[in-house]
């Protein structure tokens, strides 16, 4: 029986592992981000290049913000933040283009990264159900940030697309 406690009840301990484990993919995710978001801001060149970088280095904030505090909630879950040697990259299309003239490869990748962002604290909120409205809360502001990220890039990506055709 629960002691009113919600997601610190005993009862649902296996509900918070879960919970932090997927705060902790949403971590590692957004730190992930901001070191490809560096990246890409930093190498792109050319004509086109600065109106993207400038977006990449203003989402650098929200980002590293996100990664705070998505690591704020993991310790106030009882969970340990992990450190730098747990970190496994993923982002395969955020990798620097060749050449770095390329706009498009960095506005599809970003949009890839995005996009798992919006699928995955989708996920989370649905994770939280009942036993967690602090973290599905926090989640949904930071979704609606993301969600953002992804309505502009996809944006640019239309734009570079009509520009070509």
């Amino acid at each position: 029986m629960g002691t009113g406690l919600g997601i610190f009840d005993d009862a649902s301990t296996a509900k918070r592992d879960q919970i932090i484990g997927m705060l902790t993919t949403a971590y590692w995710m957004e730190i992930e981000t901001v070191m490809s978001y560096i990246q890409a801001s930093a190498n792109l060149e050319g004509v086109d290049a600065r109106e993207v970088a400038a977006s990449l280095e203003a989402d650098i904030q929200d980002e590293i913000m996100h990664a705070q505090q998505f690591a704020a909630r993991i310790h106030q879950l009882s969970g340990v933040v992990p450190g730098s040697m747990d970190f496994r990259p993923v982002q395969g299309t955020l990798q620097p283009p060749a050449p770095t003239t390329d706009v498009m490869h960095v506005v599809n990748g970003v949009i890839d990264a995005e996009r798992g962002a919006v699928l995955h604290y989708t996920e989370l909120i649905e994770a939280c159900g009942d036993a967690d409205p602090v973290t599905a809360d926090m989640v949904t502001t930071i979704l609606a940030d993301e969600q953002g990220h992804l309505r502009l890039f996809e944006g640019f990506k239309r734009g570079y697309e009509a520009r070509s055709s």
